[in-house]
């Protein structure tokens, strides 16, 4: 029986990674379409250029070798290297990592970098594996990689349970092969290893620079304004700080048991101080409500930044907030956003909203190609800057063209790459 509900378990989440790759070409192909783009543009796009599996064996702690399998795609090199993270996980698989490199170019076309979208990652889980584990497996991916990634190549960074020290040990092997110290080769380094300030924080400040600009275009005051955060991890808790010091009230949060909501707002910093580091705070409260009973309380604004597929046609007309944030990757279902669109509800995308960590990622590659490093401040600076111009540029095109914000978000994303494709002689 536990195998059976293994496999049933196992199919179900192939098919959402297949939903969600589906879900991505959709959108790309109707946005292609409506900038006037050919069908064979879209043949391009909806793929990605390379598709690299490897099999790493790996000496553990028991004296067993285990073969784990990982992955690296390359989405589009056709304006410059391509760039994303890799993420260890027991559920990745490659259909995932060909959609989420899709999105990375998507982020990079948004935020108009010299990047292509790539993105990696390995089927293990290592919150099961000692340290020395983890690090021989890290020291074994890169191995695996090696030919097909580098500073003008692919830079890969962190994501899914990897952290600045898998990264430094994937830089430290990258730089052992190549025979010559290679910062730029990776980015989401420790600081001391060329690791750039405010890197940590960077999605979450992306997502609090569209609440603000979102804010804005509705004539919502940011002071006093109701915010429920649906996730308490890396981008939720930050979210909430910022929110919280910037004179919101954070009415509702949520982690994986369970959610909070009162209406005259939660002490985030006592949240802070008590949650574990997975970011779990719920349990030590008896009056809960469920994850998605929190998207349907009353609020100004709502942030997804938990897992995919939240909002759905099923609960999308009970949702009360008229400004969403998907700080998540894919929490909104295409079905979704119609219907949220067609209520009057804004919706910034995840492609858009949650740009700011690699638009820092961008940041720190070029501080370690120039040898010049900045401050958290001028980090802060350019990414406001970035952030805000994408914004409006996302924002613009949905107005003039009469359509939803994902969909601007897409036309907007793809637009560079496709014209670099094309300029090339590719197309």
């Amino acid at each position: 029986m536990a195998d059976k509900a293994g496999h049933a378990k196992e199919a179900e989440h192939q098919e959402k990674e297949i939903d969600v790759l589906e879900a991505t070409q959709t959108v790309i192909h109707k946005a292609l379409g409506k900038l006037g783009f050919s069908e064979e543009v879209y043949e391009l796009m909806k793929e990605p250029m390379r598709m690299l599996t490897v099999r790493i064996p790996i000496k553990m702690d028991d004296g067993s070798t285990k073969i784990f399998t990982g992955f690296r795609a390359q989405h589009n090199d056709a304006v410059g290297p391509t760039k994303g993270g890799v993420r260890f996980h027991p559920d990745v698989t490659e259909t995932e990592v060909r959609a989420l490199s899709i999105w990375m170019s998507l982020k990079a076309g948004i935020v108009n970098l010299p990047y292509g979208g790539g993105k990696g990652g390995i089927i293990c889980d290592p919150r099961n594996m000692s340290f020395p584990e983890v690090e021989r497996l890290s020291r074994g991916y890169v191995r695996a990689i090696s030919q097909i990634v580098g500073p003008t190549k692919d830079i890969p960074a962190p994501d899914v349970l990897t952290n600045s020290q898998i990264m430094a040990w994937m830089m430290d092997e990258y730089s052992r092969i190549k025979e010559f110290d290679s910062p730029g080769f990776i980015t989401g380094k420790p600081i001391v290893l060329g690791g750039s300030h405010g890197r940590e924080s960077a999605t979450a400040k992306g997502v609090t620079i569209c609440i603000r600009e979102a804010a804005k275009r509705r004539g919502i005051e940011l002071q006093g304004a109701r915010i429920v955060i649906q996730g308490f991890g890396n981008a939720g808790s930050f979210l909430a700080k910022f929110m919280h010091d910037a004179g919101a009230l954070v009415v509702g949060i949520s982690d994986v048991q369970g959610a909070l909501y009162d209406p005259e707002g939660l002490d985030i910093d006592y949240l802070l101080d008590r949650r574990d580091s997975f970011g779990t705070v719920s349990n030590l409260f008896k009056n809960t409500i469920s994850n998605q009973e929190l998207l349907e309380m009353d609020c100004d604004i709502l942030v997804p930044a938990a897992i995919e597929n939240q909002i759905t046609e099923h609960n999308a007309d009970r949702i009360k907030a008229s400004i969403i944030v998907e700080a998540a990757n894919g929490p909104t279902t295409m079905k979704a956003t119609e219907m949220l669109y067609n209520r009057g509800i804004l919706l910034v995308p995840d492609v858009l909203a949650s740009s700011g960590g690699v638009t820092v990622s961008y940041f720190e590659w070029v501080q370690n190609n120039q040898g010049y490093y900045w401050t958290e401040e001028e980090v802060g600076t350019r990414l406001e800057k970035v952030m805000v111009t994408a914004f409006e540029n996302v924002y613009r095109v949905a107005q003039m063209r009469n359509v939803d914000m994902r969909l601007a978000a897409y036309m907007v994303g793809v637009r560079k790459m496709a014209e670099a494709s094309r300029f090339r002689g590719w197309i």
